[in-house]
Order: structure tokens, then sequence, then C-alpha cells
């Protein structure tokens, strides 16, 4: 990781406290996890999902043991799956008597041309991307509809490839630009039940897991493009998320925010 400093890792201020939060793909190192863990440090009741049971129950046993069991629950999740997904939120009720926040993490990437592009990966992609949000927005707002008093809020992960054109990247473009409309309509639609939807845009957010599997070319061109000159941290997009999630936005509602140094 390059640039002049190395970003401050701020301390929870209770920004969430009572308040209970579904996380789709939280299992691992990037963005749902480091959501999960602020979460938690803000305050918050948190139940993790994840389609990868095995390292689903290792981070939250982790999380459990630093936060306390009666904080942390998780489901395994395949967001392909309506049967799942409507689990998964029957579980949030159950382990936690509310739902308050979701956050749509659970996306799928992958780098292929348009000309050779099968219709399997395009699918895959837009499935999981677009579609799985719908399923856990649908999902979140039904119980939220019938909560009415909750001040639900849900936020999206969208990418600013839904604004800028990259190649070899048209079905996650695409699959991240419907994230952005959906979040939009949907907040329109959950206005009259008192609940915000939301979005953050990152634009290269990295973890040491995926660096390994990144080549050096590939992220010194990708960095190279970050005015700070270093790719974000995925704790500083789930800061932007907690923000979206808190009371600090109340008047913010289908929005897209671009967590981004990005110039060009």
């Amino acid at each position: 990781m390059t640039g002049v400093e190395s970003p401050v890792y701020e301390p929870g201020h209770g920004l969430l406290k009572g308040r209970t939060a579904v996380i789709t793909a939280a299992a691992g190192a990037g963005i749902g996890g480091a959501t999960a863990r602020r979460f938690l440090e803000e305050g918050a009741r948190v139940l993790i999902s994840d389609a990868h049971a095995r390292r689903l129950k290792e981070y939250g046993a982790e999380l459990a043991g630093e936060f306390g069991p009666e904080r942390v629950a998780a489901l395994p999740c395949d967001v392909t799956d309506e049967a799942q997904v409507q689990a998964l939120f029957d579980a949030a009720l159950r382990e936690h008597g509310r739902l308050d926040v979701v956050v749509n993490n659970a996306g799928l990437g992958g780098t292929s041309a348009l000309v050779d592009m099968t219709d399997e990966q395009w699918t895959r992609v837009l499935d999981v991307t677009l579609s799985g949000t719908f399923r856990c927005t649908r999902a979140a707002l039904r119980l939220m509809r019938d909560a009415r008093d909750s001040g639900g809020v849900i936020v999206n992960n969208a990418s600013v490839v839904g604004w800028r054109a990259q190649a070899g990247q048209a079905h996650y473009a695409a699959a991240k630009a419907g994230v952005m409309a959906l979040t939009r309509c949907a907040a329109l639609e959950a206005a009259e039940y008192g609940v915000r939807v939301n979005a953050v845009a990152p634009s290269l957010a990295m973890h040491p897991h995926l660096v390994k599997v990144t080549s050096a070319e590939l992220l010194e061109e990708l960095t190279a493009r970050e005015a700070f000159g270093r790719y974000a941290e995925p704790w500083e997009v789930a800061n932007v998320i907690v923000f979206l999630a808190s009371g600090y936005s109340s008047y913010m509602t289908g929005e897209v925010v671009a967590v981004s140094s990005q110039h060009a």
C-alpha cells in the first residue's frame, strides 16, 4: 500500500447503539466483514451472512468472542435463493427481535471481454449482484413496512463502475448500475414507511487476500488512478456505511455516495 500516510482507524462513538443489522457477504476480510466489525464497535447487534458457511462460522465466532455472543449471530445465505433469503430475515427477528438496518454487500465480479462473455457469466454476476440485492431489499422492506416505527435503513453496495466504463466489466458494471437505480426507486417507495435507502459506490477497496490474487501491474495501474495514490481499506468504506445507517444521515435517501479518490 502506498500514499503519503496511512489512514487513521477511528474508535466507535455509539452511533448505532441499540440497533440491529443484517449484513450480507460478511464472512471475509472485505467490506462486509469490516462493516460487521464497525457496526459492533458502534454499538449495534448484527446478524452476518455469507454463502461460504465455514468462513462465516469462523468469523462469527471471532466477533462473538470480542463483542459477546448476545450481539452476534451468523447464518449462511446464498442471495440467489429466495428461500435462504427469507430464512435469513426470519432469523433476524428470531435472534434480535427487530430489524433496523440491512447492508446489501453481496456481489460477484469477474473479467471478460463482452464478445467472449457467456450467458452463464452474465447471468451469474447479475443474479448475485443485482437480483440478490433486490431479494434482500424486498424482504427487508416487508418487515420494515410492517414495523412502521422502526426508522429502518437499507444501505446497498454499488460501485463507481456503475458510472464509469471499464473494459472487461460489462456484466459487473451493468449490475452495479442496476443497484444504483434500484436504490433510488426503492427509496421513493420506502419513504412512506419511514425507511431510508442509500448506497455506497467504492472505487478501489482492497484487503490482503485480494491483493495476493491481483497482479502487481494491475494494482499499480488501479492505484495510479486514485488521488491518494493508494487503495481504500475496507473499513474506510464501512465508515461511510455506518454514517448512512446512523441518524447523522437522517435526511438522505435515494443517494449513491462515492467512496473514492479517483480523479478521472
